[in-house]
């Protein structure tokens, strides 16, 4: 990851964690949901940890809590 894009990777984190616990879901539902383990989960919702997601990563997740993708990749919400 570049470190420019480091706060980036660190808000969509937070918005997949937010919408996560808006679905009522755990780190370890979630990632069953997406075949990923927990730790990756954990990682990527870490506001201090540098982990990157794939596109389709983003994708089954977005589509794992019904959400659009597009939220997690803009700055206004």
């Amino acid at each position: 990851m570049k470190e420019k894009y480091f706060d980036k990777y660190r808000t969509i984190g937070l918005k997949i964690s937010y919408y996560r616990k808006l679905r009522g879901l755990t780190q370890e539902q979630l990632a069953e949901k997406i075949e990923k383990n927990l730790a990756f989960i954990g990682a990527v919702e870490a506001p201090n940890v540098n982990r990157t997601v794939s596109l389709d990563t983003l994708f089954d997740i977005a589509e794992a809590l019904d959400v659009p993708a597009y939220k997690f990749l803009t700055e206004d919400e």
